[in-house]
């Protein structure tokens, strides 16, 4: 059976900041499908932190759109530097599947060696528990994937919903333009 177009999903980004900046704007967009934008979240997560998996759990699960989300997904596995994401935890507690996506396949050993040097080596570990990242083509370009709760089929299905201007999904890239217009 196809994927109903006005699927509802939830794209996650993180605004710009600075490093000397204590906390950063996670701004969220709720969609149906690529087309229509239908609501806004917003919190705040520690530069380089580790609140972020429980603020955006806490910020989802008090959304009135909360009950309809088909998919959550996030512009890389980190907001406000190297604040990790618990991709699973996020899955868990919100009982929404959850689709990373990445325009590059991230350096993990570049990766490991920065956290280790800033003393963060659980971070990463974190990081790799979300598993390798699958190269999936969509619509629009290929992209890079981790998933928690859901198939890489479906989450591919998904993705070729709701990437309808962009390699990325509609609600992350309007949850990027809005982060990137308030800060």
């Amino acid at each position: 059976m196809p994927l109903k177009k006005e699927i509802r999903v939830l794209g996650l980004d993180d605004a710009p900041f600075e490093l000397s900046d204590k906390e950063c704007l996670v701004i969220g967009t709720f969609f149906r499908g690529g087309e229509f934008m239908d609501g806004v979240l917003s919190t705040k997560v520690t530069v380089d932190g580790d609140d972020s998996t429980l603020k955006v759990i806490a910020a989802i699960n008090k959304s009135r759109f909360k009950t309809q989300l088909q998919a959550i997904f996030t512009d890389g596995i980190a907001f406000g530097g190297f604040n990790v994401i618990n991709i699973h935890n996020l899955y868990k507690h919100t009982g929404v599947p959850v689709i990373i996506v990445v325009r590059r396949k991230p350096d993990f050993e570049k990766l490991e060696k920065t956290l280790q040097q800033l003393g963060m080596e659980k971070k990463y570990q974190v990081m790799e528990k979300a598993g390798t990242p699958q190269e999936v083509k969509t619509n629009r370009g290929k992209i890079f994937m981790q998933t928690a709760g859901i198939t890489a089929e479906k989450a591919k299905s998904i993705l070729d919903v709701c990437c309808t201007r962009s390699y990325l999904p509609e609600a992350i890239r309007a949850a990027h333009l809005i982060g990137a217009g308030i800060v």
